[in-house]
């Protein structure tokens, strides 16, 4: 489980085919605290650390993931956000994570209002029904305010410190990103299909 805030902002130093899926390598202040066979959310999508060695994680990404995620598209040199799971103990903010990505969204748009950001993002009309406005999203693992809502996009407003905090900073007009819908959403739409005759 996590919770959409971002500790730490790794770099890809490797992406290395497999085969259908994908092993990275990601340099990482947070590897001196991990151990092998931790979870580790990489832009939203929980993998599960292999290996750790000289300041630096590695992970396998399935040929599944590769398909339903961002993640065909890894560059070596990539910035990405990074999230640790939340602990039993600790304080709970942002909303609830799974790192599990429901879908790819496409950024149509990036607009500045005072010192803060709007993301307009496009998603695929099988989500259409697990947004609400002012609800919750993670996007590349951030958790962020549904703050507008179309039948096939969504406004979200990112702040100073999230944008200069975040990968988001180096996101463009027409890049990919892994989108994660509310589990509690999730979880009524399925209890009202299941009831449907």
């Amino acid at each position: 489980m996590f919770t959409g805030i971002v500790e730490a902002v790794g770099t890809l130093s490797e992406v290395k085919s497999t085969g259908g899926g994908y092993r990275v390598r990601i340099q990482t202040p947070l590897s001196a605290d991990m151990k092998l066979g931790d979870s580790l959310a990489v832009n939203g999508v929980c993998l599960t650390v292999i290996l750790i060695e000289g300041g630096q994680v590695l992970a396998d990404v399935g040929p599944e993931t590769a398909r339903v995620t961002t993640f065909s598209g890894l560059q070596r040199g990539q910035e990405v956000n990074l999230e640790r799971p939340m602990r039993g103990d600790g304080r709970f903010d942002g909303h609830f994570v799974l790192g599990h990505v429901d879908g790819v969204g496409i950024v149509e748009e990036i607009r500045p209002e005072a010192d803060s950001r709007w993301l307009t993002i496009g998603f695929q009309p099988a989500l259409a029904p697990y947004f609400i406005r002012k609800g919750s999203v993670s996007v590349d693992g951030v958790s962020l305010t549904v703050a507008g809502l179309g039948e096939r996009q969504l406004d979200v407003m990112v702040i100073p410190y999230t944008w200069s905090q975040t990968s988001l900073k180096s996101l463009r007009k027409g890049d990919r990103v892994n989108l994660e819908c509310d589990m509690i959403g999730k979880y009524i739409v399925r209890a009202m299909d299941l009831r449907k005759p």
